[in-house]
C-alpha cells in the first residue's frame, strides 16, 4: 500500500506481516524528531559532568579512587542494562522501551544535582544512564525496522544528533552554570529540560506502535520466537564488533571524563578546557554523518578503522609532548579518532541481515564493548593520581588504538553473522 509522506521525510517501511496494519500520515516525520531528540540526550549527562567533573568532585568530596569509580559507571550501566534491551524489546516493542529510557533518562538528570554525597549521586545517574543504555541499544534497531533501505543516512542522522549533543554540553554547561549563579548543581540540572523534550514524541510513537502489535496479534501474526535470530556468540565477527566497540567506547569515556582535566593541568582555564572538550566532540557531527554514508557504500568498512586509529594516535602524541602548546590540534585529531562511534554503530547495521539479527547484534557487542571499556577510566584515574602525572596515562590511552585498528579490520570484512551461523535468509 502506498502511503503519503510529507515533502523532504522519510516514510517509515513496516516489517512484512500477514495483515500490514497502515501507518498514519505523521509517524514518518515524529519518528525522525523522535529519534533526533533520543540521540541529542545520549549524552549530555556525560559531558556536562565533565566540564565540570573538579567543581563536582569537590562538592561532594570525592577521591581520585571515587571520581575514577564515577566515570566508569557509563560503561558499567551500559554493559549491564543494555543486556536487557532484547528481552524488554520482545515484551514491550523497541518504541515503548526507547520511551521509557527517554523518561529514565528526565528522571535521574533531575534527581542527580540534589545529591548530598557521592553515592545519591551515584544511584541518580545510573537511572540516567540505563536509559541511555536502552536507547543505544535500541535505536539501531528502530532504524532497522522502520528505515530498512536507509540504515547508512539514518545512522548518520542520529550519530550526528549524538555528536550535536555531546559537544553542546560539553561547550555551553560551564558558561550557562556561570550565567545562572556558578553552581554545579545547576550547571547539571539544565539538561533536564532537554531530555523531557525526548520524551513527547516517544510517547506518541509508543502507543501508534503497541497499536500495530495489537491489531497484528488480533490477525493472528505470529509472536517473535525469544531466540529468534542468529546465536552471536558463535559468530567470529560478532565478537570482533564488540571488542572494537569495547575499545573505541574505553578511548570515547576517558576523553569525556578526563581530557578537560588534562588540559586544565596543563594550565589551561576551565572554561578553554571545556571549550576544547566540546570541538573534540563537535567534530563528530558532520563525521558522524558522512562517515555511516561512507562506511554503507563499501563492502569492508576496515580502511575507515584504520584511519581513525591513526588520527587517534597523532592526537594522545600531542598530548604527550606538548598538551597546551598543541591543543587545538590534538583535539581535532581526537575528535576524528572518536568517530569510530558511528563507523561501529553503521557496522552493527550491516552485519545482520534482519531486524532480530540486528537487536541480538546490537545488544550483544554493545553489552560487551561496555563491560570491557569499563576499567579503562578506572585505571585512568588510579594512574593519574599515583603518578601524579599524565604521562603513564597518555602512553596506555595510545596503546589501546593499537588493537583497537586490528579489530576494527576484522569486523569491518564483507560478512553477516547469518552467514558465519549457517541461518538462511
Amino acid at each position: 500500500m502506498n502511503r503519503p509522506r510529507a515533502a523532504g521525510t522519510a516514510t517509515p517501511h513496516p516489517l512484512p506481516a500477514p495483515a500490514a496494519t497502515p501507518q498514519p500520515a505523521w509517524l514518518g516525520p515524529v519518528l525522525l524528531v523522535g529519534i533526533v531528540l533520543a540521540a541529542l540526550n545520549l549524552r549530555p549527562a556525560i559531558t556536562s559532568l565533565g566540564a565540570l567533573f573538579e567543581e563536582t568532585r569537590e562538592g561532594l568530596g570525592m577521591s581520585g579512587a571515587v571520581a575514577g569509580l564515577i566515570t566508569s559507571v557509563p560503561a558499567l550501566c551500559f554493559a549491564v542494562f543494555g543486556v536487557t534491551a532484547p528481552r524488554l524489546s520482545r515484551r514491550f516493542g523497541p518504541a515503548a522501551v526507547v520511551c521509557a529510557g527517554m523518561a529514565a533518562v528526565a528522571a535521574g538528570l533531575l534527581i542527580r544535582p540534589f545529591a548530598t554525597n557521592a553515592a545519591g549521586f551515584l544511584a541518580a545517574s545510573a537511572l540516567t544512564l540505563a536509559g541511555i543504555a536502552l536507547t543505544n541499544v535500541l535505536l539501531p534497531v528502530i532504524v532497522k525496522r522502520w528505515f530498512p533501505d536507509r540504515v547508512g543516512t539514518m545512522t548518520g542522522l542520529y550519530s550526528m544528533a549524538l555528536a550535536a549533543g555531546t559537544s553542546l554540553a560539553a561547550a555551553a554547561t560551564v558558561p550557562l552554570t556561570q550565567a545562572l549563579g556558578g553552581s554545579w548543581r545547576t550547571g547539571l540540572l539544565i539538561w533536564a529540560v532537554l531530555a523531557l523534550t525526548a520524551v513527547l514524541p516517544w510517547l506518541a510513537i509508543a502507543t501508534a506502535a503497541r497499536k500495530e502489535r495489537a491489531a497484528a496479534a488480533a490477525d493472528g501474526a505470529p509472536a517473535v520466537r525469544a531466540d529468534a535470530g542468529p546465536s552471536v556468540v558463535r559468530s567470529r565477527t560478532a565478537w570482533a564488533l564488540a571488542c572494537y566497540f569495547g575499545l573505541q567506547a574505553t578511548g570515547a569515556y576517558i576523553t569525556m571524563g578526563w581530557l578537560p582535566q588534562i588540559f586544565r593541568d596543563a594550565g589551561v582555564s576551565a572554561s578553554t578546557a571545556g571549550i576544547l572538550l566540546a570541538v573534540t566532540m563537535v567534530m563528530g557531527v558532520p563525521l558522524a554523518f558522512i562517515i555511516p554514508g561512507l562506511a554503507g557504500r563499501m563492502k569492508n568498512q576496515g580502511p575507515i578503522a584504520v584511519v581513525l586509529g591513526l588520527f587517534g594516535l597523532a592526537g594522545y602524541l600531542g598530548l604527550y609532548f606538548a598538551p597546551a602548546a598543541g591543543a587545538w590540534a590534538w583535539v581535532i585529531m581526537l575528535g576524528i579518532s572518536n568517530c569510530a562511534f558511528p563507523l561501529v554503530i553503521t557496522m552493527i547495521g550491516l552485519r545482520a541481515k534482519s531486524p532480530a539479527g540486528v537487536v541480538k547484534l546490537s545488544a550483544f557487542a554493545q553489552s560487551t564493548g561496555y563491560l570491557i571499556s569499563i576499567p579503562g577510566p578506572l585505571v585512568i584515574g588510579v594512574l593519574y593520581q599515583h603518578s601524579g602525572g599524565w604521562d603513564l596515562p597518555l602512553a596506555l590511552m595510545a596503546g589501546l588504538l593499537v588493537p583497537q585498528i586490528a579489530l576494527g579490520v576484522l569486523a569491518g570484512r564483507d560478512r553477516t553473522i547469518e552467514d558465519e551461523c549457517g541461518m538462511r535468509d
